[in-house]
């Protein structure tokens, strides 16, 4: 069994708000996914890593950051697709793995999940064929519906998703091929395992495994970073 690490940082950061692209922003010297890379760089488990980046930006990430940072591990830098989804499936059909390797599935803009924790994801994930990283929600959740609250739902049973999502290869490659056949469209790569009626398995991320998707984001990372630095 191999374990690949797959990285989709192809996203064009409407929401951030910048003229840099939100994965290649500065964060604490490097770049948000060079750091997100360093830690499957770094990591004993991890064979290979597949980059998933915009058609724009290949160049830029294979011969900037790939060898400018010295991320060997990084076997190919993908074209990404119009969606997150795509650009995953993109990655899937390029890795070359085998039906019983894991995949480890790892938005570029996480860049500060705690190494610590991925062996467990990697061992879950073999086990039981389908394993994510989240956090229980701390906040009191409300469904709306036309402005108007419509229900609470119970706070101890939410966990909030993040990555990484790990899975046996044969597996999500089955379910993003069932969800490009139906026209289904999901937020995250657990939701299309959930479709084929596979059990995923959750095990505690960490509350400073954000995704940076705003500036406020931004400096929350930076927050973090500098305190783990501090030793806090």
């Amino acid at each position: 069994m191999s374990v690949f690490a797959l990285i989709p940082a192809a996203g064009c950061g409407r929401r951030f708000g910048s003229g840099v692209r939100k994965q290649f922003l500065n964060l604490g010297g490097r770049p948000v996914v060079v750091r997100t890379l360093e830690i499957f760089q770094k990591h004993p488990l991890i064979e290979k890593i597949f980059l998933v980046v915009p058609a724009e930006e290949t160049d830029y990430c294979r011969y900037e950051l790939v060898a400018e940072y010295d991320l060997p591990k990084v076997a190919a830098v993908i074209t990404g697709g119009a969606e997150r989804q795509d650009s995953v499936n993109n990655g899937l059909i390029a890795c070359g793995a085998a039906a019983d390797d894991i995949i480890v599935i790892h938005d570029g803009v996480r860049p500060l999940f705690p190494a610590e924790r991925l062996a467990e994801v990697v061992r879950v994930a073999a086990e039981w064929g389908a394993c994510i990283a989240g956090v229980p929600v701390k906040d009191t959740l409300k469904e709306i519906r036309g402005g108007i609250i419509r229900g609470t739902p119970d706070r101890g049973r939410l966990w909030q998703a993040q990555t990484p999502q790990a899975f046996r290869f044969d597996l999500i490659r089955n379910a993003h091929e069932a969800a490009l056949q139906s026209g289904v469209r999901a937020t995250d790569d657990a939701a299309l395992v959930e479709r084929l009626g596979a059990e995923v398995r959750m095990i505690e991320g960490s509350y400073r495994n954000i995704k940076i998707t705003t500036p406020e984001d931004l400096l929350l990372a930076e927050a973090f970073l500098a305190a783990a630095e501090a030793g806090l």
